[in-house]
């Protein structure tokens, strides 16, 4: 079998296959061939290395990563498409290609390959070391998918970048042998993906059938035409299509597997989930309705509005209900708090289907904030975790006698994800959000997130004052009181000091840095929300 590449001119013996020949712009797809690439390098270094050699291993990884993100600068032009079904496919707009570095696509691959690289940062200092080979490539290769997603324009690329990302995720998750939370863990998050998996693939064999097409531009185009006989068959293909989506985005109440996932997997893997894996979701479920969809946004908008109340609401209930004393109750509420923050992800994209798909920018600009926030509250819960392993509320309470910098800084974080100052781009991405809901015309929706920010500001405030109680005070109140006669920490040992290691203090100075930035110049982010990014 032989690969054939078109060239200017390029014609058929028959004169009407040309649109079976392929055109391929390797630059473009720079950015997730390293990844890959660096995955096989790692995977092959590995065999060869002295068990004292494989912290290397780390710092191929970190390196594969930065390489990848200074392959996004050529391609910042948002020009580029590649897999096309014409010799021209690159220079005209609206030919249907597999893969088109366009604004989106860079914006969200910069995005996933920050999150991964800041997550390797993380993994260098992990108090309980995983197997070094094996963790490096899953990374490598989940963040190669992760790269490839945003830029997929037919869903059989669309389908195969989400499983690419999703399967080594399953294994991060329950690397830790012999850990029964985290084999618990990997098995639920399992089950539920292939679940979803099954219900995507179902509903694009639907689309097909009706469309005849897997590209995104030309099912579009074919949905606005459908006969009659095809109608319901595609309405259930776009609907089980869009429910595959929400369980890979935690949306409510496909969300079940959140909480125990976060909490069985490593640190540094629950912060990968909980921003590049929500990119890789929401990425995916832009496409598919803004794009391939716009047909049917009768049936997707009033469903998304609705997932989103739901997934906000609860969300925010369940942060509200947990026990500061309660072992691991702080990763569980940023599990929980993740769950929320979808509920509002999902807002800009249910009001593209009421006015226009400008509403998109909104969520792009508040998953940068998001991202950022996010992976630096993770950070801070793994310095934590060096010396308070349960990762209980209470084993914030006087943080700041010890680490002050950390203290602020994951004060910082909380009144960003609550949209408080100083943390000034989480009030302004929140803003956008809600002017989206306005402007569509859902009212209701906008109301039901003025209702849960208030929920949400309970819980983010209760765990920044801990942050700078005294530390040798007893706690006296919780998030939620404890059922009577359930067994209590009643006191909060003091933290201990100890040498901070560098990787995490990088993480959480950068995150920091990025995060002052971005509420210095909000506008650095915030001008995706009224950009056309396709």
């Amino acid at each position: 079998m032989t690969t054939a590449v078109a060239t200017p001119g390029a014609v058929t013996a028959a004169g009407s296959t040309a649109d079976l020949v392929q055109s391929i712009d390797w630059l473009a797809i720079a950015p997730p061939v390293a990844v890959a690439a660096m995955a096989l390098v790692v995977l092959v270094a590995d065999l060869f290395l002295p068990e004292h050699r494989k912290p290397l291993l780390g710092a191929l990884t970190a390196a594969g990563l930065v390489a990848a993100l200074a392959l996004l600068v050529p391609l910042r032009a948002g020009d580029r498409s590649t897999f096309c079904l014409t010799e021209s496919a690159a220079a005209t707009a609206g030919t249907a290609c597999s893969y088109t570095a366009d604004h989106f696509a860079l914006v969200i691959q910069a995005l996933v390959l920050g999150g991964a690289l800041l997550t390797a940062l993380l993994s260098l200092d992990d108090s309980r070391k995983p197997p070094a080979g094996e963790y490096w490539f899953l990374l490598l290769s989940s963040a190669a998918g992760a790269a490839l997603l945003p830029a997929a324009r037919d869903l059989a690329t669309l389908v195969i970048a989400l499983e690419v990302a999703s399967l080594p995720a399953f294994a991060l998750v329950g690397i830790k042998r012999g850990d029964r939370r985290s084999s618990e863990a990997a098995l639920k998050f399992f089950l539920s993906s292939v679940v979803a998996t099954a219900v995507m693939l179902l509903g694009v064999s639907f689309v097909y059938a009706a469309t005849g097409t897997l590209h995104l531009t030309e099912i579009a185009a074919r949905l606005d035409d459908v006969p009659g006989q095809l109608d319901t068959l595609a309405k259930a293909g776009v609907a089980l299509t869009l429910v595959g989506f929400a369980f890979k985005t935690a949306a409510a109440p496909f969300h079940f597997w959140v909480p125990d996932t976060y909490v069985g997997a490593p640190l540094p893997i629950a912060a990968y989930l909980s921003v590049v894996g929500k990119a890789v979701g929401f990425s995916g479920l832009i496409l598919v309705t803004v794009i391939a969809f716009p047909a049917y946004a009768d049936v997707w908008g009033p469903a998304l509005a609705v997932l989103a109340a739901l997934t906000m609401t609860i969300g925010n209930v369940a942060a509200l209900r947990q026990r500061a004393d309660r072992a691991r109750s702080a990763v569980r509420l940023l599990a929980w708090s993740s769950v929320a923050q979808a509920g509002y992800l999902l807002v800009p994209i249910a009001a593209a289907a009421y006015s226009s798909d400008e509403h998109i920018g909104s969520t792009v600009a508040y998953a940068l904030m998001y991202a950022v926030v996010n992976l630096g509250a993770f950070a801070v819960a793994a310095l934590v975790a060096r010396t308070s392993p349960g990762n209980r509320l209470t084993d914030y309470r006087g943080l700041y006698a010890t680490r002050p910098f950390a203290a602020l800084a994951m004060a910082f974080f909380l009144l960003c994800l609550a949209g408080l100052p100083p943390g000034i781009i989480g009030l302004f991405a929140k803003v956008t959000v809600f002017s989206a809901a306005v402007d569509a015309g859902l009212g209701w929706l906008a109301v039901v997130m003025a209702v849960n920010v208030v929920i949400a500001l309970y819980y983010y405030l209760q765990w920044t004052a801990t942050l700078f109680r005294a530390p040798d005070q007893a706690p006296t109140s919780t998030l939620a009181p404890a059922p009577a006669g359930a067994p209590a920490d009643s006191t909060a040992p003091a933290p201990t000091r100890h040498a901070v290691p560098v990787p995490v203090t990088a993480v959480i100075v950068l995150t920091t840095a990025a995060g002052v930035l971005l509420s210095g110049v909000p506008q650095a982010a915030l001008r995706f929300a009224a950009a056309n990014l396709f």
